[in-house]
């Protein structure tokens, strides 16, 4: 099994960066303590003050997703039941940094990830959460070849995910999980607002309530199935009918065929979350839980 690491940055951005954006861009605020968080695929990330967030992306391919967050974030956060890093100031290239970037709010908690929850709470509050996001998209939302898209064309990802990770799954029961899984129907409703990469790292929780959700930098529209999928991520199996019938609005009541979708996405992401884990022990994780819980949910819900 070779596993995969995560991107190299086209370029790497220091604290003397950043502080140099802030004093040509945002001299208010430039003068703030500015403490490193660190890096995800895309984005370096720096807690300014007490209050605030630098997010700059990492990576040429990122530099879209800022874009796309800082255009829609803003209309989407008023609708919504819980907070999300819409972008209190946006930054243009300079000083050598290439790039927009953004200032957003500071969510003073907890990540999901590698933590315990209250699982029919965070059922509930995250239910809620996507029947407000999930609704109708213009026609000029973003669009993202990667989530949204009809299952099976995660189809290729799939099958090379499993050949990579070799004996360290059981192909045989993933693949025919998966054939199961593309077999229902496609999504025929109008494309969705969805978040788009919903994982354990996005999601925030102070005493064990969903307090925020982030990093939105791959907001699109397409079939809901695709965020549907975080139920295996973070909830037991007792707590996934909670979730189902919160998250359900008039667009989408999550039928048989949709719950379906969701269960085959989250062990397609899983898959995918295994097989680029090589120095990231929470995302082999998160991974591992996707492709176990999604084996062995009930067979009952995939017919």
């Amino acid at each position: 099994m070779t596993l995969v690491s995560k991107p190299l940055p086209d370029l790497v951005i220091g604290a003397p960066l950043v502080r140099a954006l802030l004093h040509e861009q945002h001299p208010d605020v430039a003068h703030l303590p500015l403490v490193e968080i660190g890096a995800g695929w895309d984005n370096q990330l720096y807690r300014l003050g007490d209050s605030l967030l630098v997010r700059l992306p990492r990576r040429n391919v990122a530099a879209n997703l800022i874009r796309h967050e800082q255009q829609w974030l803003p209309l989407l956060a008023g609708r919504l039941p819980l907070p999300v890093p819409a972008p209190l100031r946006t930054g243009r290239p300079g000083c050598g940094y290439p790039w927009p970037w953004s200032i957003v709010p500071w969510f003073d908690g907890h990540t999901v990830a590698g933590i315990a929850v209250d699982g029919m709470a965070m059922a509930e509050d995250l239910g809620r959460f996507l029947r407000a996001l999930h609704e109708p998209a213009p026609a000029e939302a973003p669009g993202n070849v990667y989530r949204g898209v009809p299952l099976v064309k995660r189809t290729r990802s799939v099958l090379e995910c499993v050949k990579q990770l070799g004996d360290h799954i059981d192909a045989v029961r993933v693949l025919e999980l998966w054939d199961t899984c593309v077999r229902v129907s496609p999504w025929s409703g109008p494309a969705l607002w969805i978040h788009g990469d919903l994982h354990p790292g996005n999601l925030v929780v102070s005493e064990s309530r969903l307090i925020a959700v982030v990093d939105f930098g791959d907001l699109t529209a397409g079939d809901p199935a695709t965020d549907l999928s975080i139920a295996w991520a973070v909830l037991p199996a007792s707590a996934r009918s909670v979730f189902r019938a919160a998250a359900r609005n008039a667009v989408d009541p999550i039928d048989d065929d949709c719950w379906a979708r969701a269960r085959g996405w989250a062990l397609a992401l899983g898959l995918a979350y295994l097989a680029h884990s090589a120095d990231d022990p929470q995302l082999e994780a998160t991974g591992t839980r996707l492709v176990h819980d999604s084996l062995c949910d009930d067979p009952a819900a995939v017919q």
